[in-house]
């Protein structure tokens, strides 16, 4: 069976397709195809990549920003030009998307109905910039594929094991029964990291205590046991928890009230300075791109670079430490994404500040930042993993699970 999975950004589309069979295979393959749309690089313009997993390539640049157009214009790579893969659009018998935001209404992936499109619909105003996407996303492929089966995999879902105590902020509880509460993000992520990391150390989810630290422009941690998020950093919106790219990540909210008061600033500059003008970029003056912060970090005279850094170490570890004493102990502690798999100097000095706990890194093996493996000292007390995320591969994984409950999908993953 093909199925092909749709990842929407605000300004910008993912695909890539997977063929699966009867069963799931235990680490994840290469897609069949895989294709991005970016709209960011020059007005009006759209950067259109493919490839195939036998290195055949395909770039162009269209003149349009229509999403829907855009998508066609993408996904049509898969049955036609070099980058073919399929015969015709009719061979994908499945979609599945990532969608942002699922509010309190999804612990789990479901089908697409009329109804559930009408939820995410309502959610927009939790993510304006990725649900409204995802919604476009849904529509492309009824127009390009037909009526086949859609699937909804939740980046909150993840972290509706969140107990009460963590989900409600301490406000007025009237503003927890209007949605305002900590959703989480980033559960993709984390839900494949922690079932990789079980496999990694051969050993059960039951009884596994892991710290997953998702690290790249966006960040974020989860205290995961048995295999549930019982804590997380991200809250309401993606701005909560640790220093980030171009996010400012937790400050004290009184900040926005003196900035409106005394300085004038609305609500789109409060936004504009809180997810693009803070975080690395913020402090260091340079840029929200760690490596860049790094390099000029390398200049003895510059000491903003040095200070971002030094922050954002910092509040990793104080984050850490907090999701420990939630934990109750540590059995692992995993690092993922770009920053998180390739950043040794992070992964080093994260680990260093964190020696109460016992926790020691070979460092000859972290300074070659190898994929999924284990980087600890033989006498670490814990365990620390470095793990490839694999997002799409998870909703793919989520698609198929639900393809066992419908007849005529099973068949076809017996046939593929």
């Amino acid at each position: 069976m093909k199925v092909l999975i749709m990842n929407a950004g605000s300004s910008s589309q993912k695909s890539c397709l997977y063929e699966i069979g009867e069963k799931l295979p235990t680490t994840a393959p290469t897609p069949l195809w895989s294709g991005s749309a970016d709209w960011t690089k020059e007005v009006g313009k759209v950067e259109l990549k493919a490839k195939t997993s036998s290195g055949k390539r395909y770039e162009h640049i269209i003149s349009t920003r229509e999403r829907t157009q855009i998508i066609h214009e993408l996904l049509s790579t898969m049955w036609e030009g070099e980058t073919r893969v399929i015969e015709s659009s009719s061979e994908v018998a499945l979609a599945g998307h990532r969608v942002v935001h699922g509010g309190s209404h999804y612990r789990e992936s479901v089908f697409i109905t009329p109804e559930v499109r009408q939820t995410i619909e309502q959610l927009k105003s939790f993510a304006p910039l990725h649900n409204p996407a995802n919604l476009e996303g849904f529509i492309a492929v009824d127009e390009v594929f037909g009526n086949i089966p859609q699937v909804a995999t939740f980046d909150t879902a993840f972290h509706s094991t969140l107990p009460p105590q963590s989900t409600i902020y301490p406000l007025p509880y009237e503003l927890y029964e209007q949605g305002i509460r900590r959703y989480g993000f980033h559960g993709i992520s984390h839900q494949y990291c922690s079932r990789r990391a079980a496999e990694i150390l051969q050993r059960s989810q039951q009884g596994l205590r892991l710290i997953t630290c998702h690290l790249g422009n966006g960040c974020s941690l989860a205290a995961i046991r048995n295999g549930k998020s019982i804590e997380t950093t991200m809250g309401f919106t993606p701005l909560e928890g640790l220093m980030m790219g171009t996010r400012s990540g937790t400050i004290d909210p009184s900040i926005l009230l003196y900035l409106q008061r005394e300085h004038g600033y609305d609500t789109t500059r409060l936004e504009t300075l809180l997810n693009k003008q803070s975080g690395l970029r913020g402090i260091s003056g340079i840029s929200g791109d760690l490596r860049q912060v790094m390099e000029a970090a390398q200049n003895e005279e510059n000491e903003r670079a040095r200070l971002a850094i030094d922050i954002y170490i910092y509040r990793l570890r104080y984050f850490i430490g907090a999701l420990v004493a939630v934990l109750g102990g540590l059995d692992a502690l995993l690092f993922t994404g770009g920053v998180g798999e390739n950043a040794a100097e992070i992964r080093a000095r994260t680990c260093t500040g964190l020696a109460f706990l016992h926790l020691k890194i070979d460092d000859q093996k972290n300074n070659s930042s190898p994929v999924d493996a284990d980087i600890a000292h033989p006498d670490s007390s814990a365990r620390v993993l470095i793990v490839h995320t694999e997002e799409d591969w998870e909703i793919a994984c989520e698609c198929w699970r639900l393809a066992q409950s419908q007849p005529a999908l099973k068949v076809l993953l017996s046939h593929p």
